[in-house]
């Protein structure tokens, strides 16, 4: 019977570019969020911001842009509630 020893595995940087795809992602729905679908685009863009920080992304500054654009998109959503007493857009 003969060991052998364990296949040296490199290290996988998939988990850093989902992180710095998480971010940009984040980045994206908080500013699409501003216009249409905030009450859906606003809390995933705070996930995917979240939990791009949370797994060390290199692009820190958009995950943090893309956290407060989700925020601004329940804000604007709640200022739109208060305003119209409903959760739709009205033009």
């Amino acid at each position: 019977m003969q060991l052998t020893a364990p296949a040296t595995r490199r290290p996988r940087r998939t988990g850093l570019r989902d992180a710095d795809g998480m971010a940009v992602a984040s980045f994206v729905l908080g500013l699409l969020g501003l216009l249409v679908l905030n009450i859906v685009l606003g809390p995933v863009a705070i996930v995917l911001a979240a939990a791009a920080l949370w797994r060390g992304t290199a692009r820190r500054g958009r995950a943090f842009l893309g956290l407060g654009l989700g925020v601004a998109d329940l804000l604007v959503l709640a200022a739109l509630v208060q305003a119209d007493q409903t959760v739709s857009w009205s033009l």
